[in-house]
């Protein structure tokens, strides 16, 4: 009778240890840096805009006073295909097929860069990122929340016209940048945006690029000089 309830003890703890190395293994994974990167209160800022609006002269602005770290996503994928890692080769692979990069492999990639930069940054800027209502959660589920969202606003005429100059001084043309194409991006941007927007009334900060970069700038400084108050981090 021992050894039967003996054996008996020793089944039923073994089917607990099954249970829960099947639901460990079914449980969602995060990136290895979460809590480092939460922890460490770093001031992370999302920059949005559409295409034209002037973000990429505001990130430099901002990365040569406050020594932020400045991330793109797309700038992280085509580095990691430089690479020729095989992470880079799969994600290669799936571009060519014309297949959406999933949003789990962009947090890893940019969870990495983070970590990274941790022990040396100031804050992060993070460029052009979330793109899709669904990927703000995810990005502040997986890595930490954001701070601020600075929204570069241009209407679709400033945009356009000054996409098109670009392109007209430039010795590279994309094939993208033609009125057409833009009218289309833009409108799909805005569509996405407005929906990421509303999710995050209180960090929003809606700026006027229709102005000079330095006037823009005087905004973006006020709004970072608040947040890295509040946060208690020191300028560099």
């Amino acid at each position: 009778m021992l050894f039967m309830c003996h054996q008996m003890a020793m089944e039923h703890e073994s089917k607990q240890k099954e249970q829960a190395a099947s639901s460990s293994a079914s449980a969602p994974q995060t990136p290895s840096g979460e809590n480092s990167m939460r922890d460490a209160n770093v001031p992370i800022i999302w920059v949005l805009g559409g295409p034209g609006c002037g973000k990429g002269t505001q990130c430099e602005k901002i990365v040569a006073k406050y020594n932020f770290s400045h991330f793109s996503t797309g700038d992280l994928l085509r580095e990691e295909v430089a690479s020729g890692s095989d992470k880079g080769k799969e994600l290669q692979a799936m571009m060519k097929q014309g297949i959406l990069v999933p949003n789990e492999a962009v947090l890893k990639l940019l969870e990495a860069a983070m970590a990274k930069a941790l022990s040396s940054t100031v804050g992060y800027l993070i460029d052009g990122y979330p793109r899709e209502p669904a990927q703000g959660p995810e990005f502040e589920k997986f890595i930490a929340p954001v701070d601020i969202i600075l929204y570069f606003e241009c209407s679709n005429e400033t945009l356009v016209a000054r996409i098109m100059k670009r392109a007209s001084e430039s010795a590279t043309v994309r094939a993208d940048d033609n009125e057409e194409t833009l009218k289309t991006r833009i409108a799909t941007f805005r569509e996405n945006t407005e929906k990421i927007l509303v999710q995050y009334p209180t960090q929003l900060k809606r700026i006027n690029a229709e102005r000079a970069p330095e006037e823009i700038f005087a905004d973006v400084e006020k709004y970072i000089d608040e947040l890295l108050a509040a946060k208690g981090a020191k300028k560099a």
